[in-house]
């Protein structure tokens, strides 16, 4: 399905070849995961007075792109550009797509990465599934020659997914990771 998502996705870009998205996620050497989550409930949640607890710190994925699904209970947000946290309902027959960081470079800031958190509930147990579609650790990530415009810049630095990857996990969860492959002299809007 997730193939299939971002070929449907570089349909929509004008991306050639189709495959130039989904080729990576397929390649065996693809460093893709899938990840189960749990958070258990919180009864203590009521005794801070309809305060948040943060299940999950806010972020983004640093992969192209995030497939997830869950239970039937609230938890996760997106942030709008106007930094407003925004719930999104839970629906257990649906899949939530999210652009990840690679994504956002290779389009060139056409599609942006979705910071996100999870809520702890105070009564009932959450539940997500996540599959994770990163490239292989060697893939250089750059905009797409075939997205850009006649004489565009690119608004990032070329890196390998592996380069990404380290400073990612060596970064604070929150932290505006893209910020440190942004072309100094390329006008990039950061988060």
């Amino acid at each position: 399905m997730t193939f299939e998502v971002v070929e449907l996705m570089a349909d929509g870009l004008k991306i050639e070849p189709r495959d130039a998205l989904s080729r990576l996620l397929r390649d065996e050497k693809s460093d893709s995961c899938f990840r189960l989550n749990h958070y258990p409930p919180c009864p203590e949640l009521q005794a801070l007075g309809g305060r948040n607890l943060i299940g999950f710190g806010e972020h983004t994925d640093p992969q192209i792109i995030s497939v997830l699904r869950s239970n039937n209970t609230s938890g996760l947000q997106i942030c709008l550009r106007d930094k407003t946290w925004v719930s999104v309902p839970p629906d257990q027959t649906s899949f939530f797509i999210n652009v990840g960081d690679a994504l956002q470079v290779m389009t060139n800031g056409r599609l942006r990465s979705v910071r996100h958190r999870v809520l702890a509930e105070s009564m009932r147990s959450r539940v997500s599934m996540i599959y994770f579609g990163g490239p292989p650790l060697s893939e250089k990530i750059a905009p797409l020659a075939s997205l850009m415009a006649k004489g565009e810049e690119s608004l990032y630095e070329e890196f390998t997914w592996w380069e990404y990857k380290t400073s990612a996990y060596k970064s604070r969860l929150g932290d505006y990771r893209l910020g440190l492959f942004e072309k100094k002299t390329g006008g990039a809007a950061g988060q």
